[in-house]
């Protein structure tokens, strides 16, 4: 189990230790995390974060009262990750860190998703295990995750490691009256046993049935094996097209369903109540939606206490898909010259409650306004060598805007209204740091990396152009517009 070391004074020193048998798809145990140590400012005010269950905004405070435990839905390894992923990834990575910035240690669990359908299938075309298959994916987005300044989670476990808690997690679900087995071996959900199914999404039954029965076209080849179109899998019974990917169980070989593997994972790491759930808004129905029933039919806990939802980044005004040719990665948007840096600052800029539209034009708007920030950090840092960003200091106004339902586009504004105002050349040494210490606290809340500036090239102006600017400026100044 995670143990923070009590706060002392102002500060928090919290250490994690902790241990498992489980394997993580890093390759090192899931908990055997290397040691990490966090250092706080004094307590601030809490974050007011929006949440979908209660349709309310309301605090952010532990449940324990020390440790925000929450819950992240990561990757589906089969392919790189692309921005509109990491879009919800990034907003989730600033809201730990504002909660951090306030004072509150946090555990981050975040899932890989190393088997489904999409993964099984593009394994095989890839000619590789579905181990070596996802490997090589996850990796990939750890590169990601790490160019974009993303805090790593302090347990990331996989699907695969977790199947024996999977099954075990069905087995008691199956005893509760609220799963059965199937002739073929899968073994489903019971809706109808739930009479809160539903109460996530805010969903009617008609439109329940509806989703499901998309649901289900889309993933499940038989349905004729279900007892209600609403039900929903915890075990898929062996195919052949799953090849060698499948596992033992106590209704026979098979594999987890998609939904069962975030309650298991919640369950061992976080317990039947923690404190908040992550994911993005395509991930309400029916996918939290079961995992509620799940967890709650399992166990006697709530489960999640709150729920955060990011909403869809679209393109140019459009969905984004890779039809239409513009599902970019990161790794397309480097190959036309934009940096993770400039990408992070695009995917934070609108309210992650509304829809985000993406262009080149906010790219390069990005590169301009970090290379605004770069220059008034280096214009402070010439009046001042103290840097210890423990607090906002003059940035006060955009912390609390912040703190209100994470609104990093009123945050970034009051961040560039304080600089605006701020003239170096009259301001004293301890102003300066002030001001810079704030802009640093602001920047690490938002995670934001400053670019080197770059130096305003000097052009060679041949001395009859500027004869001819210094004749319109006399000519100007003389109010004489005709000939200016």
């Amino acid at each position: 189990k995670w143990r923070p070391v009590p706060c002392r004074g102002t500060r928090c020193g919290a250490s994690w230790t902790a241990s498992t048998r489980e394997s993580s798809s890093r390759g090192i145990s899931a908990f055997d995390i290397r040691h990490s140590s966090f250092t706080f400012p004094a307590l601030m005010p809490a974050l007011k974060l929006h949440d979908t269950l209660s349709r309310t905004d309301r605090e952010i405070v532990p449940l324990d009262g020390e440790t925000l435990r929450f819950y992240c839905c990561g990757p589906t390894v089969y392919g790189p990750a692309h921005i509109g992923n990491f879009r919800t990834f990034v907003a989730q990575d600033v809201m730990r860190r504002v909660v951090e910035a306030s004072g509150t240690a946090t555990l981050h669990v975040r899932n890989i998703t190393d088997v489904d359908d999409k993964t099984i299938r593009d394994s095989q075309k890839a000619g590789q295990t579905l181990t070596d298959f996802t490997r090589g994916w996850t990796e990939k987005f750890h590169a990601d995750c790490t160019s974009l300044n993303l805090l790593p989670p302090q347990v990331e476990p996989s699907a695969v490691a977790h199947i024996p808690h999977q099954v075990a997690m069905s087995e008691k679900l199956i005893a509760n009256g609220h799963a059965y087995a199937a002739a073929d071996g899968s073994v489903y959900f019971r809706v109808s046993s739930y009479k809160d199914y539903g109460r996530l999404s805010h969903l009617e039954d008609r439109e329940l049935r509806l989703g499901a029965s998309e649901a289900a076209s889309a993933t499940d080849s038989d349905e004729y094996t279900k007892d209600s179109l609403t039900d929903f899998a915890l075990w898929k019974a062996r195919k052949p097209e799953d090849g060698a990917n499948y596992w033992p169980s106590p209704w026979g070989e098979g594999r987890p369903g998609w939904h069962l593997e975030c309650s298991a994972m919640i369950l061992e790491y976080l317990g039947e109540d923690f404190d908040l759930h992550s994911g993005g808004v395509d991930l309400i129905f029916p996918h939290h939606e079961n995992e509620i029933a799940q967890s709650c039919c399992s166990t006697h806990g709530q489960f999640a206490h709150h729920w955060m939802h990011v909403a869809h980044l679209m393109v140019d005004g459009g969905k984004m898909s890779k039809s239409l040719g513009n599902l970019y990665t990161l790794a397309d948007l480097q190959k036309r010259g934009y940096t993770p840096a400039e990408v992070r600052y695009v995917l934070i800029s609108g309210h992650y409650r509304a829809p985000l539209n993406f262009t080149f034009h906010s790219l390069d708007s990005a590169r301009q306004a970090l290379q605004k920030l770069a220059k008034a950090d280096k214009a402070l840092s010439l009046l001042t060598s103290n840097l210890s960003p423990s607090g906002p200091g003059p940035f006060q106004d955009a912390w609390e805007t912040l703190l209100n339902d994470l609104n990093v586009p009123g945050a970034l504004g009051g961040i560039f209204g304080v600089l605006n105002k701020l003239k170096p050349a009259a301001i004293s040494a301890e102003e300066a740091a002030a001001a810079r210490n704030g802009l640093h606290f602001m920047l690490g809340a938002l995670g934001i990396v400053l670019p080197p500036v770059q130096e305003e090239a000097i052009a060679d102006v041949p001395a009859d152009i500027q004869a001819l600017a210094q004749q319109r400026w006399d000519a100007k100044q003389a109010k004489d517009w005709a000939a200016a």
